[in-house]
């Protein structure tokens, strides 16, 4: 899912919608089983579900919605060919058949894909799904009035780079063929082993052509989930959703969908939310948050106090805060200087910059440490839990620099416990042990993503984050390391610039791959390559601790999404 700060609003720690939001596996309390709060009856239909958010639901239009796993509230409306398994923890990590019969059947290299619609499935309105509604779906996210979703599609489909969408070329994409009412046979440029990941992003959801109104699409996109959009109010501040009625669990075996309404009402302050989610009064028993986390202060409230503390969602998902390099700027052309600033970070007091080691959780590989990702433990540089300056001490002296360096380190002001002031200071204060000063540079959050993303402009050492659009290796190593993927006009994301043939080379063997979970350990072993050449230095991966309602029953929280997943909620 790109650098969180640009997606926050996508993958909302997750909203993920993620959107924003996430180690250990990704459960909740133990408290919070099948059953969840308000005593032992069971989850039962009926009822109205709310949820309190800062962000509002913007765009939701599934061309524009750039979502991990088809996101929160909009999976609850756009069904999509597959989707993430919803269970609690690692096996929610894994990607289930959705509108299709299966993840997808591959051609021998990768580079054709095929898919069977299940039978019976219809909109809102009752008429039914077709394999030329995923299409023409598809195709209209390539209009570049309706922008915004992930840009695989762009890149993978041949033909997609020069496509623009229905609206200018009425003959679609050839890339896309539907045999029959039931059938789409996808044809790629590139193996491409995780395209059943990439069909769980709203782009692949159906829209009829004869509904299309462009980009008043998103005031009513027509329904092929179990719930419809009855109400759109301020851009999404304001969304109310009640039943779909044509909607069949029979052909859904993912989605709960327990709730008579939805109530989605945002614009608030985290503040209030978390509040509200506190005192639980009213209405308010029964809602969540798709986006706003505990922070340490509040979290301390809440830890005092049992009641409340069972009634916070523990979750990770797929993103890792760390150090960046740009390796054309001295002294951290070299190596060695680089592997100093390993060696003398202290991650304790990082951790504790980022609000406590509940909210917090060291990182040593860049690969977040789950096994989805492939995660592969290892330690280039050990510095322990508060740092080695005299090994780093050391390796400035053989880089010619006995009396110490002064360099400057690029943070945003944003207080996000992340790229913040809060960071640059305690890696400021760990390095100056080392002989090393730190001079802080703080930017707006716009002009520190407009600087760190700029190839002409990007700093020697910064913060940065990045965080997953899907549960693998694959979109978390590419992006950052791969050298064909250097932006020379546009955002850059591969900080390091490396342009290695053998990880190029190794990228695209296991993208053949259909096996995902060889290819995980595949991922992991490139992470532990790479990682020797410290062009980053991995601090620390969130956790994300989110109060719920005290009516809420049926919490599942996923290593896909790192938080509560509304599909499974229960207020009865």
């Amino acid at each position: 899912m790109r650098q969180p700060s640009v997606i926050a609003r996508r993958v909302a720690a997750a909203s993920v919608t993620l959107v924003v939001a996430a180690g250990a596996a990704a459960c909740g309390p133990k408290d919070n089983d099948a059953k969840g709060a308000g005593g032992d009856s069971k989850p039962q239909k009926g009822g109205t579900l709310t949820v309190l958010n800062a962000s509002p639901q913007e765009d939701f239009d599934p061309a524009r919605l750039y979502t991990s796993g088809g996101g929160n509230v909009p999976s609850l409306v756009f069904r999509t060919l597959t989707t993430r398994n919803r269970e609690s923890g690692a096996a929610g990590a894994k990607v289930v058949p959705d509108l299709a019969t299966g993840t997808g059947r591959p051609s021998e290299n990768a580079t054709v894909w095929t898919y069977t619609l299940k039978k019976g499935l219809k909109y809102e309105d009752g008429t039914p799904i077709t394999s030329a509604d995923i299409k023409y779906g598809i195709e209209r996210s390539f209009a570049a009035e309706l922008s915004g979703g992930a840009p695989y599609l762009r890149d993978w489909l041949i033909g997609g780079a020069d496509y623009q969408g229905p609206y200018k070329d009425k003959k679609g994409l050839a890339s896309i063929e539907t045999p029959d009412d039931l059938t789409l046979v996808f044809h790629l440029n590139k193996p491409e082993g995780e395209f059943p990941y990439l069909a769980t992003q709203t782009q692949f959801t159906p829209v009829p052509k004869a509904k299309d109104n462009g980009t008043k699409y998103e005031e009513h996109p027509v329904s092929s989930g179990p719930y419809k959009v009855v109400k759109n109010e301020n851009d999404g501040e304001r969304i109310t959703l009640e039943r779909n009625p044509y909607w069949s669990a029979a052909t859904d075996a993912e989605r709960k969908a327990y709730p008579d309404k939805i109530d989605v009402r945002s614009g608030l302050d985290s503040s209030v939310i978390n509040q509200r989610l506190s005192a639980s009064q009213g209405a308010d028993a029964a809602a969540v948050t798709t986006d706003t986390n505990l922070g340490p202060a509040e979290l301390a409230k809440v830890t005092g106090d049992k009641a409340l503390a069972a009634r916070v969602g523990t979750g990770h998902f797929g993103y890792t805060n760390y150090i960046a390099f740009n390796p054309k700027v001295k002294p951290f052309d070299d190596p060695k200087v680089r592997q100093a600033i390993a060696y003398a970070v202290d991650r304790s007091s990082v951790i504790n910059a980022a609000g406590g080691s509940s909210l917090a959780e060291a990182a040593t590989t860049y690969l977040p440490n789950q096994k989805s990702f492939g995660y592969t433990p290892y330690d280039h540089f050990p510095a322990g839990a508060s740092g080695n300056p005299a090994k780093a001490k050391e390796l400035l002296k053989e880089a010619g620099h006995p009396n110490g360096i002064t360099v400057t380190l690029t943070h945003s002001n944003d207080k996000n416990f992340e790229t913040s002031p809060e960071i640059a200071t305690a890696l400021q204060d760990a390095l100056k042990k080392a002989g090393i000063t730190v001079k802080l540079q703080g930017l707006e959050d716009n002009d520190y993503r407009d600087k760190i993303h700029g190839v002409k402009t990007e700093p020697g050492f910064f913060l940065a984050h990045w965080g997953a659009d899907w549960p693998s290796g694959g979109p978390f190593l590419a992006p950052i390391f791969d050298g064909r993927q250097i932006v020379k006009d546009g955002a850059n994301f591969n900080t390091g610039f490396l342009d290695d043939k053998s990880v190029n080379d190794e990228i695209d063997a296991i993208n053949k791959l259909t096996n995902l979970d060889e290819a995980a350990k595949r991922w992991g072993a490139l992470d532990k390559k790479i990682g020797e050449q410290a062009l980053t230095v991995p601090l620390f991966h969130p956790v994300y601790k989110r109060l719920y309602g005290s009516a809420v029953k049926n919490i599942v929280i996923s290593d896909w999404t790192g938080v509560l997943d509304i599909s499974q909620v229960a207020v009865k």
